[in-house]
């Protein structure tokens, strides 16, 4: 399957060098601190620095703009909760359809654990669909997790068209990651019984 990707402009520069990448790190740190506490909106490159205790100019030498911050903070999210998914799939698929399915309310509180070590995970999750020029990321990124997803599953269904079976994938994953903001969000809901009621849907909806 052939997909067009789109390509959001990079934060200026990953630092390579240690000193320069702990600088890297910390703007980081403190601007999902400051995101949690003031929201996508409010949030400024002038309130990153002062947190920081850092200049712009040195802030600059690495993020042209705020977006380009919460660029960098989504990429790194997904990148966290792919990991979380990308070492479940190795460990459970060897098992088959069976285990894969047994396995989706770890896959679930794990994925959740990832989102809630991340500082503002909510707020970057929110700005990575409101926000157009960060979407392409969250895209991306759930476009990835179908794919090694399919990878999986492939085998397991090998009567089911590819572009049929990546296409289901593709909805369940969009739905997984409702799922993990619903657990930051929805407190009318017990988070055990959300986690099991989700992981029986996607249950029903990947399962070859």
């Amino acid at each position: 399957m052939t997909r067009a990707a789109a390509d959001p402009a990079p934060a200026k520069r990953e630092p390579r060098q240690e000193r320069g990448r702990e600088t890297y790190e910390r703007l980081l740190q403190v601007a999902g601190e400051l995101l949690a506490e003031v929201g996508v909106e409010r949030i400024s490159t002038n309130q990153i620095c002062a947190r920081a205790g850092m200049t712009p100019p040195a802030l600059y030498r690495y993020f042209k703009d705020k977006y380009a911050v919460l660029e960098a903070l989504g990429r790194r999210l997904m990148e966290r909760q792919n990991a979380v998914l990308f070492d479940w799939v190795e460990t459970h698929a060897p098992g088959g359809p069976d285990a894969l399915a047994a396995a989706t309310e770890d896959l679930l509180r794990r994925t959740a654990e990832a989102t809630a070590a991340e500082p503002g995970a909510i707020w970057i999750l929110r700005a990575l669909r409101a926000v157009p020029q960060l979407a392409p990321i969250r895209i991306e990124s759930h476009r990835a997790v179908t794919d090694r997803l399919v990878e999986a599953y492939g085998p397991l269904a090998p009567d089911l068209p590819r572009e049929v079976l990546w296409r289901r994938v593709r909805i369940a994953v969009e739905f997984g990651f409702a799922a993990d903001e619903m657990l930051t969000e929805e407190d009318l809901i017990p988070r055990e019984a959300l986690i099991a009621e989700a992981a029986a849907i996607l249950r029903h909806a990947i399962r070859p």
